[in-house]
């Protein structure tokens, strides 16, 4: 039975996904009664709960504050403290319109916000692999309490312990001021935010009977494009094992002069002289959201969609920078970064990305489109819009004019970027990179709209932490939905342990390569798939997928 969608998604919301739900579902199948449990770290002692079998702890303090002198800083270790400290509620997300977090009891967004979650299966034990996860939101909203990523589930089925923080967003998280202030003030502060996050995780997992030296770094949307950077970051390659790229692929970031750019636009919206930037240490936090929310804007959706992943690197919009040190080079260009050569990677997106943007704006005609509407909305490929139609025709027997475009579009914004990743990893021949697509389809539908969402962007969230039982997620209520969840979210997690994803019943996964480009489609039963739709694969070889031409 179709569900409808009976609201959109905040228009900030746009080319990310900070794994809204619906209304909260039911993470844990059957309530029993909670008890305290108390776990040592380095900083202190916490008090969490166990319940239905893990063991929970919100709101843990990883990094120290991050406002007044710490304002635009990296992170730094948080102050130890005495006695036992509660570790019973989220913490505080970043600064963020508070539409865009999605956690039960989440506290409003503020500027100290290094906190994190743990889940770990209760009991005892040691040497668990642990599943660290960087939120989705782009750059500039979400949490690590959002509801579809719960960890509880994938936790106590697959014996994991699962991480989650709270990391810097936005202004405050990626303003670059090095070209006035000099080395400490170099951008990056949210990656900065994660790697501190890592380094905690290194030093007290193992309390939690987490394996500090088996540890997966993984994330969807925009914590797949952070995961991409991470996965550069010669410093932090010694805190991870191996990686996953959901529905993130990012080539390529903000340069040191386009981050300038930015840094320059900002002062002009505060009516800042450049030579006075230290009064933006002065500035309340919310009025930095306010600018933020300004120069975005001015500067209008990104006009080249897709290529270089979600990532819209012009001047004026927020997100990381190769600023030669944390992040010293693009994370996939020219090639797959040495530092990580002996990490194995998951890449993958789903089939039909596109249909996300069309639910969060509300946009009920692109599941109705005309042949004519679809030429008109593809107008920006120019000359070349004829070929790209036979070509997905000649692919897909029986599409209607909404399935091409959010095929096409799925392409531009997401699938291109996911199959250069997986190519230059493979190139490396080194570790290896396993490559996916999700193709189960959710009921969910936008109200008034003819079509369901499908297999659109963010629905694999609540698949891949298995909350999907409640039906209330973006991932829907069809009948086989619990057996893709079981599927997708047990990959995962023998992905966390050995390095090699797989899934009882399913077929085994072969690496990618650049021969075969075997493809796990992942569904209710799952299906290995040499070059998944090459022919489209090839076209994008010849065709510019921006409508550019020489």
């Amino acid at each position: 039975m179709t569900q409808p969608l009976r609201f959109g998604v905040n228009r900030r919301v746009l080319m990310l996904a900070a794994g809204a739900t619906l209304a909260a579902p039911a993470v844990l199948r059957a309530q029993g009664a909670a008890e305290d449990v108390v776990v040592t770290t380095d900083l202190g002692r916490l008090r969490g709960q166990r319940q239905n079998g893990v063991d929970v702890f919100k709101g843990v303090p990883y990094g120290a504050p991050v406002s007044g002198e710490g304002r635009f800083k990296p992170a730094r270790p948080a102050e130890p403290w005495t006695g036992v400290r509660d570790a019973l509620r989220l913490g505080t997300p970043a600064m963020q319109d508070a539409s865009t977090v999605y956690g039960l009891n989440e506290p409003a967004p503020g500027e100290d916000c290094l906190y994190l979650n743990v889940w770990a299966p209760a009991g005892g034990g040691r040497g668990k692999p642990v599943m660290f996860y960087c939120h989705g939101g782009g750059y500039t909203t979400g949490s690590g309490g959002s509801t579809s990523q719960d960890g509880a589930n994938i936790a106590r089925q697959y014996d994991v312990v699962v991480v989650s923080t709270n990391h810097r967003l936005g202004l405050l998280g990626y303003i670059d001021l090095s070209e006035l202030g000099g080395p400490a003030y170099q951008g990056n502060q949210g990656l900065s935010d994660i790697a501190l996050g890592l380094q905690w995780v290194k030093r007290n997992i193992a309390a939690f009977g987490g394996d500090p030296n088996n540890v997966l770094l993984f994330g969807e949307s925009g914590g797949g494009a952070k995961t991409s950077c991470l996965y550069a970051m010669p410093t932090v390659a010694p805190l991870f094992h191996k990686a996953a790229i959901q529905s993130g692929p990012t080539l390529r970031v903000q340069t040191r002069q386009q981050a300038a750019a930015t840094t320059r636009k900002l002062l002009e919206v505060l009516n800042i002289a450049p030579a006075d930037w230290r009064r933006l240490h002065e500035i309340p936090a919310a009025d930095f959201l306010k600018a933020q929310q300004l120069l975005q804007q001015r500067n209008g959706p990104d006009p080249a969609p897709g290529w270089s992943g979600i990532t819209d690197v012009r001047p004026g919009v927020w997100g990381p920078v190769v600023d030669g040190k944390l992040l010293p080079r693009q994370p996939f260009q020219p090639d797959a970064p040495a530092t990580a050569r002996d990490k194995p990677l998951m890449v993958g997106f789903l089939d039909e990305e596109a249909s996300f943007f069309a639910w969060a704006g509300k946009d009920v005609a692109a599941y109705s489109l005309t042949e004519a509407g679809l030429r008109q909305r593809l107008a920006d490929l120019g000359p070349d819009l004829d070929e790209v139609l036979r070509t997905y025709r000649a692919d897909r027997p029986g599409a209607t004019p909404t399935d091409l475009f959010f095929a096409i579009q799925t392409a531009r914004s997401f699938g291109l970027g996911s199959i250069r990743i997986a190519e230059l990893k493979a190139s490396q021949g080194a570790a290896p990179v396993f490559f996916y697509n999700l193709a189960y389809r959710s009921n969910r539908r936008l109200e008034g709209a003819a079509r369901d969402v499908g297999a659109m962007h963010a629905i694999d969230i609540p698949i891949v932490f298995d909350n999907v039982a409640s039906g209330d997620t973006l991932a829907g209520n069809r009948p086989d939905v619990g057996a893709v969840a079981d599927n997708m979210s047990e990959m995962f997690a023998t992905f966390a342990r050995t390095g090699q994803p797989s899934a009882k019943g399913q077929p085994a996964w072969p690496a990618y390569d650049l021969k075969t480009r075997a493809t796990m489609v992942i569904d209710a039963q799952c299906q290995v798939v040499p070059d998944r739709f090459g022919a489209e694969r090839k076209l994008w070889g010849r065709v510019d997928p921006l409508g550019r031409r020489a």
